[in-house]
């Protein structure tokens, strides 16, 4: 005890403001690996490493096996190479949001304006409508990332956005009925569109199971995009809005505009934080 108290107390003589700084970098990159991986299958399988990495540095510690030892001395370097493969999913999204940080205020300044708000007024009328007859519906409202690839799986229609268009896509049994709509600026650019599936865990350890594909699609597009997905559940009428791996349920028509329109709202010099984080941190709040 008196030995680790000696080198504890050398440790910080040894230390210095430089020494501070270096350790705050090694925790934010910690940190943010961790943010990153959070919800989703990698944190099973950063949890699996972590054990086995303990495990084996116990074995190797506490018994003298010079085979063993020689087999995680040569296996090491192969697992370092083995982790971009492992992580590529989330390493991708956060290059991808890096990318996206310096021209995603200026996506929304353009997006600002008459046809943003009839295009919203249109969203959450014909949602509304849905919700109330239970027609199951998903529509995503394009941002700043291309979509051209789930466009491709769907039926072009480049028209108008109106609530009397989406209440026909997705009335029940029509051809068209069974997908998403994609909108961009104020029109829709295509229908019955394929949308990938989440493979978070939201879903799966929410107290309610009454989220299924169209939930499982809207938070796969908000995970791969900085799209927005409009959900309409077609078991109990609910709605709910998706974006950057997050979604908010049980919304009436007047929250869905407030949410809808936070994203198109001129932006606050001094509040450049992501409006989706407060947006969720506020719905968490009035929903306990």
């Amino acid at each position: 005890m008196a030995e680790l108290l000696s080198d504890i107390s050398f440790i910080f003589q040894r230390l210095n403001w430089l020494g501070v700084i270096d350790i705050l970098l090694v925790t934010l990159i910690f940190f943010g690996l961790l943010y990153l991986v959070r919800d989703t299958q990698a944190m099973a399988l950063l949890r699996g490493i972590i054990a086995i990495i303990v495990l084996i540095a116990l074995m190797t510690s506490i018994f003298n096996l010079p085979a063993f030892s020689w087999l995680v001395r040569t296996a090491l370097p192969g697992l370092v190479f083995a982790i971009p493969v492992i992580f590529a999913p989330e390493i991708r999204r956060a290059l991808e949001r890096i990318g996206r940080a310096g021209s995603f205020l200026a996506a929304r300044r353009k997006n600002t304006g008459q046809d943003a708000s009839r295009t919203i007024q249109a969203v959450v009328t014909a949602a509304t409508r849905l919700a109330a007859r239970q027609h199951g519906a998903l529509i995503i409202l394009r941002q700043l990332d291309s979509l051209d690839e789930y466009i491709r799986t769907g039926v072009s229609i480049q028209a108008s956005v109106t609530p009397e268009l989406l209440l026909q896509i997705f009335y029940p049994n029509t051809p068209l009925h069974d997908g998403a709509v994609i909108i961009g600026a104020d029109r829709v650019l295509a229908a019955s569109c394929v949308m990938p599936l989440s493979s978070s865990g939201i879903l799966a350890r929410s107290p309610e199971r009454q989220m299924g594909l169209r939930h499982r699609a809207a938070l796969g597009i908000a995970e791969s995009s900085d799209a927005i997905a409009v959900v309409v559940s077609e078991q109990t009428g609910s709605l709910a809005v998706a974006h950057a791996g997050r979604i908010i349920r049980n919304l009436n028509p007047e929250r869905l505009t407030n949410i809808l329109g936070a994203f198109y709202a001129p932006v606050q010099p001094r509040r450049n934080g992501h409006i989706f984080q407060r947006i969720f941190r506020r719905s968490k709040r009035d929903n306990p």
